[in-house]
């Protein structure tokens, strides 16, 4: 996977007269669109919502959040990458839409030459939760059912290649235990699978979730990284939790379509990564579980994901993960 593959739109043509000119005219015609590939009430949407009026007001148009869901986030990366590169079309995407998916579904309308990274914005470990009558009050009491009734416990995720579904299935294989992974169609319907007792337990985004949890609707049993961390207070982390070989935590980028100009891709970054320092951003998304973390640059960004890639698509590779 060649880094071009991502940034190749940075270093195409776009510095000529008429992309100069579309980038200095930039966003003046119309609203933007940022599109979600997942339902609202769950963490992309969230994002998405917690940031667009500062991004906003900062490129000086409004944002309008768009959700579409399905397809674990595909058909709104196939929405944007075959949008017009004009940057008023922009993805909130986690890596199983970006990484996962057009590696190992050569189905999709997509594949990554088709979008330019703009930057990272947030990066979260997930939360495991059950329904509080399973009986499952922990880890090892998950680990311990779940080892004596393989394939029993039906895990509710936000769909299939999503950072939930890979986070259970990169438990599963690690603790040597199998759950029927049962996916829908975001994180918000899922989490009230649990809540109605269809399923047993999540791996779930924090917002979706942390809410439930404290209103005692959920059991919080731990959050997915190796070390406990301050915005989950009374949530172990999974050295804490007795299962010190896994961790995974997952994050949120910002992409256009291939072929967009520089300047237009140079004008988001700078915007975005301003809105990302306000502090009532960054409260509002800590509130949440979620920790703000932006790209040094755009080409940064390409970079990191050449690099991420690699592990996705192993561990989906390893854990028999299908993604049809």
């Amino acid at each position: 996977m060649k880094r071009r593959d991502f940034a190749g739109a940075l270093a195409m043509a776009g510095f000529g007269g008429a992309a100069l000119a579309q980038g200095a005219a930039y966003p003046a015609s119309k609203p933007i669109r940022l599109v979600v590939g997942f339902t609202p009430g769950g963490a992309a949407d969230y994002v998405a919502r917690s940031i667009s009026e500062t991004l906003g007001r900062n490129l000086g148009q409004s944002i309008i959040v768009e959700n579409r869901p399905g397809a674990g986030a595909s058909i709104a990366t196939d929405i944007v990458a075959k949008s017009a590169p004009d940057g008023y079309t922009v993805l909130l995407a986690s890596p199983g839409s970006i990484l996962v998916n057009p590696a190992l579904n050569p189905k999709l309308g997509y594949t990554l030459r088709d979008l330019a990274p703009i930057t990272k914005v947030t990066s979260s470990p997930l939360v495991i939760a059950s329904n509080p009558a399973s009986g499952i009050d922990s880890i090892q009491d998950l680990i311990a059912k779940a080892k004596k009734s393989p394939g029993v416990i039906n895990c509710a995720t936000a769909g299939n290649g999503s950072a939930p579904h890979l986070g259970a299935a990169l438990f599963s294989q690690v603790a040597g235990v199998e759950m029927t992974l049962v996916p829908f169609r975001g994180g918000a319907p899922a989490i009230q699978s649990v809540i109605a007792g269809d399923t047993q337990v999540t791996f779930a985004t924090p917002p979706s979730v942390l809410p439930m949890i404290g209103a005692g609707r959920l059991k919080g049993l731990a959050v997915s990284a190796r070390e406990s961390s301050p915005l989950f207070p009374g949530l172990p982390g999974m050295v804490d939790a007795g299962l010190p070989d896994y961790g995974i935590d997952f994050w949120y980028g910002l992409f256009v379509p291939a072929d967009t100009p520089a300047p237009v891709i140079r004008k988001l970054f700078d915007a975005a990564s301003a809105a990302m320092e306000q502090p009532g951003i960054k409260a509002a998304l800590a509130r949440e579980g979620t920790a703000v973390d932006v790209s040094q640059s755009p080409d940064q960004f390409a970079a990191f994901l050449e690099q991420d890639a690699r592990f996705w698509v192993k561990l989906v590779k390893d854990a028999g993960v299908k993604l049809d």
